[in-house]
């Protein structure tokens, strides 16, 4: 089987300890390689369906809200990216699943990192269902510990090549949607 080249490790970024985990493994990830991280934001936080931050906001409020969100993110993972230099950020302004399938598309990231906060959803699904049914590899950091790792099928397939600490990771398990 062929392995894919890593070119950039995309992160979907957020501000717990989880997220923290997947920062610091995406980052260790890209560091390993050589590569660009690609640090992925949204006006509408994907991990929290409730949120709808920006929906009733004029064009101009959703401008200034997407200055300062960008800024706060920047802020935020420079300064935990250290000496790093090969780090991009997005603000991102349509769905999650429409943007990161986009920058899947452009080869923004081959790999999609994200933190694993206990009873997580993502783009309004359980993260785990999220994982398993995104097009390429998903590693999920957490949700107790930075050093738990659960992999979709497609990362499965390339886990030698994701720096994992043999016997560190699962297999993401099937999620009933009943």
């Amino acid at each position: 089987m062929a392995i894919p080249t890593l070119n950039a490790i995309g992160f979907c970024a957020h501000y717990s300890e989880p997220g923290d985990w997947a920062f610091d493994y995406a980052l260790e990830l890209s560091r390993r390689h050589g590569i660009q991280l690609n640090v992925f934001h949204f006006l509408e936080d994907p991990y929290d369906p409730t949120d709808t931050t920006g929906r009733d906001l004029s064009a101009e409020e959703r401008a200034k809200l997407a200055i300062e969100r960008e800024r706060e993110l920047r802020l935020y993972y420079d300064k935990r990216a250290g000496d790093y230099l090969e780090v991009g950020f997005r603000l991102c302004a349509d769905n999650e699943w429409t943007e990161l399938h986009r920058c899947l598309v452009i080869r923004e990231f081959q790999v999609l990192v994200l933190g694993y906060p206990p009873a997580a959803t993502f783009a309004g699904r359980p993260i785990e269902e999220f994982a398993n049914s995104f097009v390429c590899p998903v590693v999920l950091v957490g949700p107790e510990q930075a050093t738990q790792f659960r992999l979709n099928t497609r990362a499965a397939l390339i886990a030698e090549n994701l720096a994992l600490p043999s016997g560190n990771w699962n297999l993401i398990q099937q999620v009933s949607t009943r």
